[in-house]
């Protein structure tokens, strides 16, 4: 078979994938450089670590009771809550939705409630953050349809692992199932999660990370179809929010998920200008 019509039986070839690659950088990108994406982080405090609730360099009192936080703020504290100006106490849950559209803010200041494993956690987005006035871009390779491979998902019953976080702490990690893919002919496989929408998720290492790439990255594959077939494009493998601020929680890689064949395709490290 050529290389031409390998391309097209794997679905990567032509200048329209190319095309539709170079718009999905971009997006990222900007995405990545917004007033509340990753490099506005500027902090993930854990409530276990201030029990009398006084977080430096935040404002309010911020207090665990039980499955809810209890955030209690003076006139002077500057705090809004769903718009409006906090004086006195307010119980929160976990915040779900998008950075912008949390529900505690001071002044350009998002204060973002996180819940992990039963611990409490408030995050501070800062559009003025100096990681986020520091960056310039993202280091990705140029779209190759020969990243874009034929794989099979083989789902298996739901497990949980233990990995390391980015922050030096082990949590769990939900897995749903196996993806496998051939490279130079040789199987790889990678421990993926199944997410709500059905599509994949997979945290990996490969002989490029570390030296030449970030440390490990993603790859989200869609949903696979009736018969497990899925596209796995490794040209849209991404850096982890970590790789943009020191105070994401981001899982390494869980066992057998560091392949052993380079993958010089998709996001490589964060650029500073």
């Amino acid at each position: 078979m050529s290389t031409d019509a390998q391309q097209q039986e794997q679905g990567g070839g032509g200048p329209d994938a190319a095309r539709d690659w170079q718009r999905w950088h971009e997006g990222r990108v900007v995405a990545v450089a917004a007033p509340y994406g990753p490099l506005s982080l500027t902090g993930t405090h854990w409530l276990s670590d201030y029990p009398e609730g006084r977080i430096p360099a935040v404002p309010g009192l911020w207090c665990e009771d039980d499955d809810e936080v209890v955030l209690t703020a003076a006139a002077e504290d500057g705090i809004v809550v769903d718009g409006r100006p906090l004086t006195g106490e307010i119980r929160l849950g976990a915040d779900r939705g998008p950075i912008d559209d949390s529900r505690v803010a001071q002044r350009e200041r998002r204060l973002v409630v996180l819940r992990r494993e039963g611990l409490w956690a408030v995050r501070d987005f800062d559009p003025g953050s100096p990681a986020r006035h520091a960056f310039s871009t993202i280091e990705a390779t140029p779209y190759d349809p020969r990243w874009t491979l034929s794989g099979t998902f083989r789902p298996y019953a739901d497990r949980t692992v233990r990995v390391a976080n980015a922050d030096g702490v082990e949590r769990g990690l939900g897995l749903g199932g196996e993806l496998a893919f051939t490279v130079e002919g040789q199987e790889h496989t990678l421990q993926v999660a199944v997410e709500p929408d059905g599509s994949l998720w997979a945290v990996f290492a490969d002989v490029t990370s570390g030296n030449g790439s970030y440390r490990f990255r993603f790859l989200r594959p869609g949903a696979p179809a009736a018969d497990g077939s899925v596209s796995v494009d490794f040209n849209r493998a991404l850096l982890p929010p970590c790789a943009f601020a020191d105070h994401f929680i981001c899982p390494f890689p869980p066992p057998g998920n560091t392949l052993t064949v380079a993958v010089p395709a998709g996001e490589r490290n964060r650029i500073d200008a």
